[in-house]
């Protein structure tokens, strides 16, 4: 059953028809839509548009459409362009004449806009949870291993000493920031559309702040042309969704790293390993490829959506369909790939013995910088002794913790023999105590936060003393 083509003689070619449709991909919109036909239905009757009873019969059909959805019954017909038309259609069927009162001062462009932003609502609270389960689990993976220190790296190259706990509480900030950026974008997708008709509004005495506030909406749209072709909501979460994207992505980087054979200080649980059908010994972390790999989808998404916005003229435009197959699929991607991250964190298997042995006296040369800026030398110049020290025990092939006191005097009087108190990896943490810092005491104070944060839940995990120096 369309819903136009009153003044057209001749039916759609089927070639268009299969282009043109959106019922293979909207039907996930099924229960907002009803959800939004329920709503109207009641706003229609306080318009006095339809009769109390024309409501009753209205709402009964349409939760009686919804539990055929429910129920996987729903039979979608051939003629269903989409699923404002399928719903109609199956209501039609169900009530009869009546249900054509329904679409009363009513477009599938006002439509269509209020179902995609009740869906998106719906979708954004369980992205949210999810990302926060993650959260709880990098901040007990980080209680766990306070103690483990590993190497820190800037342009892959070692450069200070970190606690492994500081890496994971890096990656909790990340998801931190995607939180708040994920509750200022909520109350912009909180706009209620529907009510705006085609694009000029509609002629019956719709209550459209009462509509909104039925629907769970925070406010009605303010511009019935603005509501019907405006999709920033959707390129908002799809840049969202990229930057967590990123996030999980940069995550999922080092982390295929730091397994390599070649460095070692992780391993990933075989649960969440693959093998080789050639090569038996093979463990190979492919879900943190994939988790790398999507980066280029999400990111695609955002930017085609803009693509297709670009160059819009007013109104509604046939273009928007568009939005929804890169929503949905940026939202089952994140829906997927959340929960995954939770169990590598939680299963992954820390070499701790291993991470120390990377820590060369080498990565404390700013350390060393830093005790003769204790003795009253300019960081500047300290900074350019130390660089001396260090091309002097490379040309005599031996370390900056070996090289005896007579080399480093030669280069500065300002070396004494308590300089090799620097060579200590855990005074060099400890150190760095200022807020944000790696020393213990400062990650746990991000851990206390995290934990303040995320209201104090625990995941039943038991974080381990960290003065048994063990890990996970």
């Amino acid at each position: 059953m369309a819903l136009w083509g009153g003044c057209f003689s001749a039916a759609v070619a089927p070639q268009f028809k299969q282009f043109g449709d959106s019922i293979h991909f909207d039907l996930r919109l099924a229960a907002v839509d009803i959800r939004g036909s329920i709503a109207y239905a009641e706003a229609l009757e306080r318009a006095e548009v339809i009769t109390g009873e024309e409501r009753t019969l209205l709402v009964d059909g349409l939760h009686a459409v919804l539990a055929e959805f429910a129920a996987g019954t729903f039979d979608v017909q051939s003629e269903d362009e989409d699923i404002h038309t399928a719903v109609e259609r199956r209501l039609m069927e169900t009530i009869g004449p009546v249900a054509g009162k329904l679409h009363t001062g009513r477009s599938r462009n006002d439509q269509v806009a209020t179902d995609l932003r009740l869906y998106l609502l719906g979708e954004i609270e369980g992205l949210r949870a999810a990302i926060v389960a993650f959260q709880k689990a990098l901040v007990n993976k980080a209680e766990q291993n306070l103690s483990v220190v590993m190497a820190g790296y800037t342009h892959l190259r070692p450069a200070q000493p970190v606690l492994f706990s500081h890496w994971l509480m890096s990656v909790y900030a990340k998801l931190e920031r995607d939180l708040g950026r994920l509750d200022d974008l909520t109350p912009r997708v909180a706009v209620c559309p529907l009510g705006s008709g085609a694009l000029s509004g509609t002629p019956y005495p719709i209550d459209r702040h009462a509509l909104a506030h039925a629907l769970g909406f925070e406010a009605p749209s303010a511009n019935s042309l603005d509501a019907v072709e405006e999709r920033d909501f959707v390129v908002e979460f799809l840049s969202w969704a990229a930057l967590v994207q990123v996030h999980l992505s940069q995550m999922a980087e080092t982390l295929i790293l730091w397994s390599s054979h070649e460095v070692g200080f992780v391993r990933l649980a075989e649960a969440y390993s693959t093998g080789s059908s050639l090569m038996p010994q093979k463990r190979n972390p492919d879900p943190l490829e994939l988790i790398r790999g999507k980066a280029g989808r999400l990111i695609g998404a955002s930017t085609g959506l803009l693509c297709t916005l670009k160059g819009l003229p007013s109104g509604y435009n046939k273009d928007l369909q568009e939005d929804k197959e890169a929503l949905f699929d940026a939202i089952d991607t994140l829906a997927l790939e959340l929960p995954l991250c939770v169990q590598i964190i939680r299963t992954l298997k820390i070499n701790a013995a291993h991470m120390a042995s990377a820590c060369s006296d080498a990565m404390l040369a700013t350390d060393l910088a830093d005790y003769l800026v204790a003795k009253g030398i300019p960081f500047r110049e300290s900074h350019r002794l130390v660089g001396e020290a260090v091309r002097v025990a490379e040309r005599a092939g031996t370390s900056l913790q070996t090289l005896d006191l007579a080399a480093y005097q030669r280069v500065s009087p300002s070396f004494a023999s308590d300089l090799y108190g620097v060579y200590d990896v855990r005074r060099a943490v400890a150190a760095r105590s200022a807020c944000g810092g790696t020393a213990p005491g400062a990650v746990r104070a991000q851990i206390n936060a995290a934990r303040d944060a995320l209201g104090k839940t625990d995941d039943n995990t038991n974080p381990i003393n960290e003065s048994k120096g063990e890990s996970q």
